[in-house]
């Protein structure tokens, strides 16, 4: 049996934290351990990690990191640095994940020819659940990989984004360099053009849970259309830094 490492990097994330720690909890089998990765929050997200890891660590190694620099991409990097499992999956803190989690993610790593994956995400908030905008985030996993890469995609690759919890192995991870600490946004596509190299990138067909927050505050119909503005201009070689601007920060 693999030693499943789950990392979670988070920035003022108190809202949501708690539920997504408490879900861990349930994982049977259990995670070999959680690594919540902090970059620099100044509301209770620290606080929170802490006191619910202490019951995750009854049947796993759980820690609360602190990251010196501000930036998923740096600090689910530090979070890997630190893992002690064989494979890395990297969930967002307002991601809720099904309890078989980790024998879906061994399932799926145990074919040689997969180098990672990650899986449906569906958006939903206390009020509604975002069929059209989920739907939109299922195809475009396949669909830009084709438009924008057509020779990797025949190749196996998927393009896979950060609400789609993404896993690898650890060897695989630090062969291919690990995410680009110099990018904002994109760093999950990122990894998966590097990562393909490996072998495919599989989409499995279950379902994680992501809050709909961002969608919520643009509407479904500006979210959908940034979503297509970004992944254009990335397909097409436009800075990282740039498309960051498109992207706002929302908690």
């Amino acid at each position: 049996m693999s030693r499943v490492s789950i990392i979670i990097p988070t920035l003022n994330e108190a809202t949501c934290l708690e539920r997504t720690l408490r879900q861990l909890n349930l994982l049977d089998p259990p995670a070999w351990e959680v690594l919540v990765v902090d970059g620099g929050s100044d509301d209770e997200t620290v606080a929170i990690a802490q006191r619910i890891l202490q019951a995750i660590a009854l049947s796993s190694q759980a820690r609360v990191l602190c990251c010196d620099v501000r930036g998923r991409s740096v600090q689910m990097n530090r979070g890997a640095e630190a893992a002690t499992g064989d494979i890395l999956c990297f969930l967002h803190a307002d991601t809720s994940v099904p309890d078989d989690f980790v024998a879906v993610v061994e399932q799926t790593l145990a074919d040689p020819a997969v180098a990672g994956g990650g899986f449906i995400s569906l958006m939903a908030g206390s009020q509604t659940t975002r069929w059209g905008v989920s739907l939109h985030n299922y195809l475009k996993t396949y669909y830009a990989p084709l438009l924008f890469r057509p020779r990797l995609f025949f190749q196996g690759l998927r393009l896979l984004f950060g609400d789609q919890v993404m896993f690898c192995r650890r060897a695989d991870f630090w062969k291919c360099g690990g995410f680009d600490p110099a990018l904002p946004i994109m760093e999950e596509a990122d990894l998966c053009l590097k990562l393909v190299k490996q072998g495919r990138i599989r989409q499995v067909n279950r379902v994680v849970q992501s809050s709909d927050r961002r969608v919520a505050k643009w509407g479904s119909l500006k979210a959908t259309a940034i979503y297509l503005y970004i992944g254009f201009l990335w397909g097409i070689g436009v800075e990282a830094t740039y498309l960051k601007k498109f992207y706002e920060e929302i908690r």
